[in-house]
């Protein structure tokens, strides 16, 4: 397990050291869009409403802490995407519990689930859950499909959109 210095060496509790590198919710909305399969700079910055410096800087910091590398896919002008290492991918099963607790107490009933995830193996459902209800595996999220529920889908267009007609006027 590849590790970086330490940011708070006050502490040894790993809560306050995680949280200096995952604890604003600029830095949880990126990894989410990157779990989601967003890896350009437009689209994180669309999809989070950051602004171009505060996501340059999140950026920035989740690849000096070993939680995402950058690839060139442009050489003129240099553009850059942005892929999950395996240290980033590890906090994957945060942002899980995080979306299992906002569907269940931030959210009316009548909002329907954001993603659903079906599990490849046996296209069950797996709702909240990290074990499959019909065949019992555990599942990762290589394991699962999402599926973006039509609100959701119409609210990420609906910011691209925005986002367009802002660099049009």
């Amino acid at each position: 397990m590849a590790r970086v210095a330490v940011e708070n060496p006050d502490t040894v509790c790993p809560v306050a050291r995680s949280l200096d590198i995952v604890g604003d919710k600029w830095t949880v909305l990126v990894l989410r869009e990157l779990y989601m399969g967003v890896s350009r700079f437009e689209e994180l910055q669309i999809q989070t409403e950051a602004t171009p410096q505060m996501l340059a800087g999140r950026l920035k910091a989740l690849e000096a802490n070993g939680m995402i590398e950058r690839h060139p896919y442009n050489e003129k002008p240099l553009r850059y995407e942005y892929r999950l290492t395996r240290k980033g991918w590890a906090f994957y099963p945060v942002i899980y519990a995080l979306r299992a607790w906002g569907e269940g107490w931030c959210k009316d009933e009548s909002e329907g689930v954001a993603v659903r995830f079906i599990h490849r193996e046996c296209g069950a459902d797996v709702g909240l859950a990290n074990v499959c209800p019909n065949c019992g595996a555990p599942v990762a999220r290589d394991d699962l499909q999402p599926v973006v529920s039509s609100h959701y889908a119409k609210e990420r267009e609906e910011r691209r959109a925005a986002f367009k007609d802002r660099q049009q006027g």
